[in-house]
């Protein structure tokens, strides 16, 4: 299981946010760029970054600084927040970067997506599934839509979508551990289809039952910034070791 560290960008820095509440947000570097170094340094392959502002403004406010991140880093990195078109699309990936998130618009405009899929590619264009009481949540979380989590991954995977991130805003950023049932649910609806875990990891052993599972990914962002989970830790799990 790959394990992608997170780095969500607001204002410049690397910050954390408590259950997508723009409200509650910490600063965990304020050199995202070094951030990436020592994830890289760590051995760790690929980094997920989250386009806070643009996922506000709904425009790439940070591809400047994301592109950094890549070059600085020679990670891959996957970029989200904000991407609503598909000049933002090409300009990311013509930037290097490796693939790119599609949220709030695979919800609202599926057929944008995919469009998007068809033109890119499924392994360069992915989709991030967010929320609420098994509720899509879109717009950087503040508004949840009729729709079920379920339902909304069946239809872009009949679109051409191979690659999912699912996070329960509930658990975000609270070091609670990932909402297992919900995962099962995923891994069972799209068994040809890939599943990245992000929100609630807080334990190796959380991190290990996601393996377990079938989830070919899991996103760390707070239990490493916090010190829960210590990059050798994630390394090791990212390499398969699981003593």
């Amino acid at each position: 299981m790959e394990i992608l560290p997170a780095i969500d960008l607001k204002n410049g820095k690397a910050v954390r946010l408590y259950q997508g509440d723009f409200d509650q947000e910490t600063i965990v570097n304020e050199f995202p760029v070094e951030q990436a170094r020592l994830f890289a340094q760590a051995g760790l392959s690929y980094l997920h970054v989250v386009d806070l502002d643009g996922a506000l403004e709904k425009k790439a406010v940070n591809a400047k600084l994301i592109a950094q991140v890549k070059e600085v880093s020679q990670m891959k990195v996957e970029v989200g927040g904000g991407i609503r078109t598909m000049e933002q699309i090409e300009a990311y990936l013509a930037a290097g970067i490796d693939r790119v998130i599609l949220g709030s618009m695979a919800a609202k405009e599926p057929l944008f997506a995919k469009e998007a899929i068809a033109k890119f590619g499924a392994e360069r264009v992915i989709i991030g599934i967010d929320a609420k009481n098994g509720q899509v949540a879109i717009e950087g979380w503040k508004e949840v839509i009729a729709l079920d989590f379920i339902e909304l991954a069946k239809q872009l995977a009949s679109y051409g979508a191979k690659t999912f991130i699912y996070t329960d805003v509930a658990k975000d950023g609270t070091l609670s551990g990932p909402n297992i049932e919900h995962y099962q649910q995923l891994i069972a609806a799209l068994p040809d289809c890939d599943i990245i875990a992000s929100g609630g990891i807080h334990t190796k052993e959380d991190l290990l039952e996601l393996a377990e599972l079938g989830a070919t990914g899991a996103i760390v962002g707070k239990a490493y910034y916090s010190g829960a989970l210590n990059l050798d830790v994630l390394a090791k799990v990212n390499e398969g070791v699981t003593c």
